[in-house]
């Protein structure tokens, strides 16, 4: 616990983080350099490049997101059964740094989708063993800290990708190839960081884990648990794309080259927010950080929905940032410290499979409400959720069950 202000890594419990949960961050940080570097720049090469639909483009996303939430909640619990998670973990980011020769090597649109989904495939493979992962090697008191730290290189990862893929497409004068080619350097470091510096831990089966997805084993994960899954999958049903936060600029005047600018203040935010977010957790209870990064949600949404203007979309893109960092760390961590450890990779699945699904729904159900009615109901409906699931954290009151 900190002992004055000024002490800046106590505060953030620096000295409590393992050292393979630094490089865990790291390796989050490279591969989302190198999937960033490509994806920003995906859909203008699928269209201008290869000459494909903007449906194609379309429905390549929608598989490969599908892709991830769909193995997510298998490898967790392959994770469990096995007893080790690293290897699992690091065969996803194996997976993912396999599929980014294949972006300048495709010859064809369909070769596009296949790298596209063994890349989310990839993805999902190695969330929840990682997530559990970082449960198994962190002190309990430190939890937040340490999920706030990964995240915030995550994210450090997903601003720099796209400024890269910028600035590289400048100086080869807008060449696809050489620049996905140059992407594949950050997606083998993370893999052979994994592999590498990263330590395991012996989890105990049992019973319970053995029959993971099981009516057994669901029984066997706690109120507390299901309680987190309640309040995470409402908040995801509220939080749809970020894509929106774009076309709000667009729409408030921001020419198409400069709206991706509140993406960028957005993620700046989120990076610098979800580190001393998730230490702040540990100190003083995950349950009044969230809520406070629910409540600055429903304030951004408001600003975003009802406030016409540039300044108050980028303000608003800020207070989204922030109630990400306010948010995302600390459901994790909450998931963490209600799963039971031989059970952590199940836990983590189920969490990410039905809080990724939710979040499909409300970016389509988002975007009806869109070209229906306009911003101001899109936004509306999302704080309007918001505010719900504050109310049903009131009415649960998890804080006061184990």
């Amino acid at each position: 616990m900190p002992s004055k202000i000024g002490d800046i890594p106590a505060l953030l419990n620096w000295r409590l983080i393992p050292g393979s949960v630094v490089t865990l961050g790291f390796v989050s940080l490279f591969m989302d350099i190198s999937s960033e570097m490509i994806h920003s720049l995906l859909p203008l090469y699928l269209v201008v490049g290869l000459g494909t639909s903007t449906v194609f483009v379309g429905l390549i996303e929608g598989m490969a997101d599908a892709t991830t939430s769909l193995v997510k909640i298998f490898s967790g619990v392959l994770s469990d059964r096995a007893g080790k998670r690293k290897w699992l973990a690091a065969a996803g980011y194996g997976l993912s740094a396999l599929s980014k020769p294949m972006f300048p090597l495709a010859p064809s649109v369909g070769w596009i989708l296949f790298a596209r989904l063994i890349d989310r495939a990839g993805k999902g493979i190695r969330g929840a063993p990682r997530d559990a992962l970082i449960t198994d090697l962190t002190p309990e008191k430190a939890r937040g800290a340490a999920f706030g730290l990964r995240q915030s290189l995550d994210t450090i990862g997903a601003v720099l990708g796209p400024l890269l893929a910028i600035l590289l497409m400048e100086m080869t004068s807008g060449r696809f190839t050489v620049v996905f080619w140059i992407a594949v350097v950050p997606a083998v470091l993370s893999f052979a960081l994994i592999a590498m510096e990263v330590k395991d831990e012996a989890v105990e089966t049992t019973r319970e884990t053995q029959s993971s997805l099981s009516f057994t084993a669901f029984q066997s994960l706690p109120q507390a648990y299901w309680m987190v899954v309640a309040i995470g999958t409402l908040l995801a049903l509220a939080r749809f794309s970020e894509v929106f936060l774009v076309l709000r600029a667009k729409s408030d005047g921001l020419s198409e080259s400069l709206s991706p600018l509140v993406m960028l203040v957005m993620s700046i935010v989120f990076a610098i927010v979800a580190w001393p977010a998730g230490a702040l957790s540990d100190r003083y209870g995950r349950y009044r950080i969230l809520a406070v990064g629910i409540a600055v949600f429903i304030l951004a949404n408001l600003l975003l929905g009802f406030v016409a203007n540039v300044a108050a979309t980028l303000i608003g893109g800020g207070l989204w940032g922030l109630q990400m960092g306010l948010t995302q760390g600390l459901m994790v961590s909450l998931v963490a410290d209600k799963t039971p450890s031989a059970l952590r990779g199940t836990g983590f699945g189920i969490f990410s499979f039905l809080t990724g699904l939710t979040t499909f729904f409300a970016t389509l159900t988002a975007g009806a409400l869109w070209a229906a009615f306009g911003p101001a109901a899109t936004f509306g409906a999302g704080g309007g959720l918001a505010l719900l699931t504050l109310i049903v954290m009131a009415i649960l009151r998890p804080w006061r069950g184990g």
